[in-house]
């Protein structure tokens, strides 16, 4: 179970010829218009009419599980200047009689691949879903076998660092190095990885897949890619699915410090819930107690790095791991195990249900400071290269560099919007404001970031404001895309619905292997029926 849990964690991260596959946007050439009205048009057609040259993923591949690679422009504002390489992958529909059509999938990110997510065994997609669908996966541009980005970044430069006067020069120092090396390794690039081109590459899937429309599944930072590409393309999606929503209005730092203000909400429900089994933790029988044994930890460790579970922890070590507060069970045995650790001057079990230790080690903030980072614990990039195929079937595919999935995030999260101060003074400010509003990660979540410092993304954010329909579905208590933030996108998305689930604890909710939860029946009933439920629906968590 333990293992299985911290697996699915890392996979969470969107008829040309009828009219054009670019949409209005500064910067950009011509926009959606009628039929035979732009030369886009035209421009398009080499992609648009692409035929998929499919073949087995790999040789261990279920013949009906193949890849293929598009060519999509880098550029959508000239069509005809470089382009790169899109990978793509299907597993058809089991009763062709039934098919309805394509379902997208995306894991979310930015900067996570998605090729193998059809057949990935942490996400069980029911029957009545793969009779209906092809399930079509893709390496978002910029990830795995999409044109990849590497800014060939040390592991100290991925690594997370909360502010501090006297380290707050070498902080920006390490940002603007980020950047410039960035710049330096994909710099013709790094405006165009942005969200919007990456909602327009769907778009060319959904062209030469030879699809009216496309109906959608995206976790965590893929609900933002399917919001997306909504605004640009309403008429062109069917079904929609958008699991542990983002807030549209928050990309990115905003996002960042609702983590901090999530995190304090969490860790005031966790000391409540340990309070009430004192006698089996031992951290205080009331709640402050508890707050206030987990505070002393946290100075005792910064006086003297606790030994504990093969690691040597800080204070700031410890503060970093604040999701786990989402999950009070395991957090209270986990703070448990090192308060006996620091006594102890020495290593110990952690005494976790599970006998793992650290049950918050796959949702550790890396550094990158994207929200859904949490995904993958060490920093390296895809959490499935040692573990899984990658689906080029070529044995001698070099491996994927160690900062592919950091280099991808941050190229997408500093071009995808134009919010991002550059004057490094306001992060300081920021960062002291809000260490005194949210002691726990307040000063991780307002760090310098090398957005700071990074050039200017090809258009502005897109504002998220339809009524499209989609179906919404949200743990109550999320680390990485709170409750409140999957609310706000049900606000942007006016036709949406939203299925809460209430004390569900963790990040992602839909088709788990160990069962799911309780929002998987309504999620199949809308994929395979088309309708969303009459109003906004909760369900509890198992």
């Amino acid at each position: 179970m333990r293992d299985r849990n911290t697996r699915r964690a890392r996979l969470f991260a969107a008829g040309l010829a009828a009219a054009s596959l670019l949409t209005t946007a500064p910067g950009a050439c011509a926009a959606s218009q009628p039929s035979g009205a732009s030369s886009a048009e035209d421009l398009l057609r080499p992609y648009t009419r692409q035929e998929p040259r499919w073949k087995r993923c790999d040789a261990k591949d279920p013949d009906t599980f193949q890849c293929a690679t598009l060519e999509v422009p880098l550029d959508y504002a000239d069509p005809g200047g470089r382009t790169i390489g899109l990978a793509i992958s299907r597993l058809k529909a089991s009763s062709p009689k039934e098919r309805r059509g394509v379902l997208l999938l995306n894991p979310g990110g930015p900067g996570a691949p998605g090729l193998r997510l059809p057949v990935d065994p942490l996400m069980v997609f029911p029957s009545e879903v793969k009779r209906r669908y092809d399930l079509i996966g893709f390496d978002p541009r910029g990830t795995g076998r999409s044109a990849p980005v590497s800014c060939r970044l040390t592991a100290e430069e991925q690594s997370d660092h909360p502010y501090k006067a006297e380290t707050f020069a070498k902080d920006v120092t390490r940002a603007r190095t980020v950047a410039e090396k960035c710049r330096a390794e994909a710099g013709g690039e790094l405006t165009q990885l942005t969200t919007r081109n990456s909602a327009r590459d769907m778009d060319v899937i959904r062209a030469a897949l030879g699809e009216e429309r496309i109906s959608y599944l995206g976790v965590s930072y893929g609900t933002y890619l399917g919001a997306v590409y909504m605004q640009l393309f309403p008429r062109r999606t069917d079904r929609v699915v958008l699991d542990s929503a983002n807030d549209p209005t928050r990309i990115y730092r905003g996002m960042f410090q609702d983590m901090a203000r999530a995190a304090e909400q969490a860790f005031a429900r966790w000391a409540v819930w340990t309070a009430r089994r004192h006698p089996a933790y031992g951290l205080g029988d009331t709640p402050a107690e508890v707050r206030r044994t987990f505070w002393d930890l946290i100075a005792r460790a910064d006086r003297e790095p606790v030994a504990f579970e093969g690691q040597t922890l800080t204070g700031d070590d410890i503060r970093a791991g604040s999701r786990m507060f989402f999950h009070v069970q395991q957090a209270a045995a986990w703070t448990a195990g090192l308060r006996t650790a620091a006594e102890d001057g020495g290593p110990a079990s952690s005494g976790t249900a599970d006998g793992t230790g650290d049950p918050n080690r796959a949702e550790e903030p890396d550094g990158t400071g994207d929200p859904n980072r949490a995904e993958e614990p060490d920093g390296t990039g895809d959490p499935n290269r040692a573990e899984e195929p990658d689906g080029t079937g070529d044995p001698n595919r070099a491996e994927e560099p160690d900062d592919a999935y950091v280099s991808a995030a941050w190229s997408f999260m500093c071009a995808d919007t134009r919010t991002w101060s550059h004057d490094p003074e306001q992060y300081r400010r920021e960062a002291i404001r809000d260490k005194a509003r949210y002691p726990l990660y307040g000063d991780f979540a307002a760090a310098v970031t090398p957005c700071a410092f990074w050039p200017q993304g090809s258009e502005p954010q897109t504002t998220v404001d339809n009524k499209a329909g989609a179906l919404i579905t949200q743990n109550e208590w999320d680390p990485q895309t709170p409750l409140f933030a999957g609310r706000a996108m049900h606000r942007a998305l006016r036709g949406s619905r939203m299925l809460t689930v209430t004390g569900g604890e963790g990040h992602g909710v839909l088709y788990a292997p160990d069962g799911g939860s309780c929002a998987d029946a309504v999620a199949t009933a809308y994929l395979t029926t088309g309708r969303l439920p009459a109003e906004d629906l909760t369900c509890r968590a198992r």
